[in-house]
């Protein structure tokens, strides 16, 4: 049950593992057979190009988990880290507001409005199995935004942004001297 639960946990990590090595995989085949063999496949790219398109918003879910999505955040360092887990948590709420009308517009479009006879242009494949992405990919990073707030605010630890600069690194690592 334990291994369930972190594969379920890292789904977007796993999806944009298998998404990144599928698509530039199908490129190189496209170059080497352009290149080489003078023919290109006309439905490489345009695959290519709807994996990249998911790989994206499941990426962005990815990074809502991690807590490392863009924010400016310099303004908040002057308050107590309570104050600050608050306040990221308040505007958070409108992230979420967002993403949960965003799901609710993109679940109405795939599938009550879309044209069930609108295809890809090469592959052929309904159009709404490409758009089921952003339904999906909002409301993952929906439950990640909970997820992150979860644990920050009740369990009392802190997500971890790879990305993140302490400003007294900054000021350290410039004067190395001290």
């Amino acid at each position: 049950m334990a291994r369930l639960w972190s594969v379920l946990n890292n789904v977007e990590s796993y999806l944009c593992r298998v998404l990144l090595a599928g698509f530039v995989g199908l490129l190189f085949v496209q170059i080497v057979s352009r290149e080489v063999f003078g023919h290109s496949f006309s439905w490489i790219e345009e695959l290519s190009i709807y994996m990249f398109v998911w790989f994206v918003f499941f990426g962005a879910s990815h990074a809502a988990k991690m807590g490392a999505h863009n924010r400016v955040t310099f303004q908040f360092n002057l308050l107590p880290a309570a104050w600050r887990r608050w306040i990221e948590a308040f505007a958070d709420l409108f992230w979420l507001g967002f993403n949960l009308y965003f799901t609710w517009l993109a679940v109405d479009f795939v599938f009550n409005r879309m044209n069930k006879f609108w295809t890809s242009q090469t592959l052929g494949i309904q159009m709404k199995w490409i758009y089921l992405v952003l339904p999906l990919a909002f409301a993952l990073m929906s439950l990640r935004i909970l997820q992150v707030n979860w644990t920050r605010l009740v369990s009392g630890r802190e997500v971890h942004d790879p990305d993140r600069i302490d400003p007294a690194d900054l000021a350290h690592a410039s004067n190395p001297a001290s």
